[in-house]
């Protein structure tokens, strides 16, 4: 009897054990992400970052996004619509850098602070049209010759949270693109490796661009403003050595002989 009871002691005490709530593990983890500046006017700001998203479709898409106030001057309620604006075209803010505690509210994204620069990302603004010049009687001349666009080499592997914008021409890229990374070019992106990141081509309105890449395995493609993501790929030509074009509004996915 006495034995008995000991015994059904030891089960209740680790049946305790068992049910006992167990403790919330909370892990710091460290993010990269994309810091907008806005300037003044906003609505002049703004007018830009559609530009940018015309000629750039996809740019934003599933990017954090961190709102940098610093050299801004904004009232809370003109924060608050400049939040929604952003949301309304595709631009989810996670969080506010270097914002007055007084512009902060529960509606609003969270502060942020000590964040860690990385290169920046310098987008050129498109170019106006010349006004036209008084009607004057038409002297034969010959043609311009059209400048050579400048062709950029990367002799190494673009890594996770790496960003890579020439808008003059070619990117070749002599290794892989990592997910997380992205590639944004004028004209064609040439990757000898595996494309696992976000490679945009043809951004200043070049429809003739191409993506090549010897191994397909990318978040995102886009041409001239059409984009796909990874969903939208064949599962035949996953990790296949394709090329990537546009014929007419649709995107082409072919695979390389």
């Amino acid at each position: 009897m006495p034995r008995y009871i000991q015994t059904n002691a030891k089960l209740t005490k680790l049946n305790a054990v068992l049910t006992q709530p167990r403790p919330i593990r909370l892990k710091g983890r460290s993010f990269l992400a994309l810091a907008l500046s806005p300037e003044m006017p906003v609505d002049d700001w703004l007018v830009q970052l559609d530009d940018l998203a015309a000629r750039s479709a996809g740019f934003f898409l599933r990017k954090p996004i961190v709102l940098d106030l610093s050299n801004l001057e904004i009232r809370q309620d003109e924060l608050r619509d400049l939040v929604a604006k952003l949301a309304s075209r595709g631009v989810r803010i996670m969080g506010i850098e270097g914002a007055r505690p007084s512009l902060l509210a529960p509606d609003l994204p969270p502060a942020l602070a000590d964040g860690k620069g990385t290169s920046d990302i310098e987008i050129p603004a498109a170019e106006e049209p010349s006004a036209p010049e008084a009607a004057a009687d038409p002297v034969p001349v010959a043609a311009a010759p059209l400048r050579a666009q400048a062709s950029m080499v990367v002799s190494q592997p673009v890594r996770s949270g790496q960003s890579l914008y020439h808008a003059d021409g070619d990117v070749t890229i002599v290794g892989s693109v990592a997910s997380g990374s992205e590639v944004v070019a004028g004209g064609s992106i040439h990757v000898y490796g595996a494309l696992r990141g976000r490679a945009m081509a043809g951004t200043m309105g070049n429809a003739t661009a191409r993506i090549f890449c010897r191994k397909l395995e990318a978040e995102l493609i886009a041409i001239d403003g059409y984009y796909m993501t990874a969903e939208d790929f064949e599962p035949g030509l996953r990790g296949k050595a394709v090329q990537i074009w546009l014929e007419g509004e649709s995107m082409r996915v072919a695979a390389l002989a």
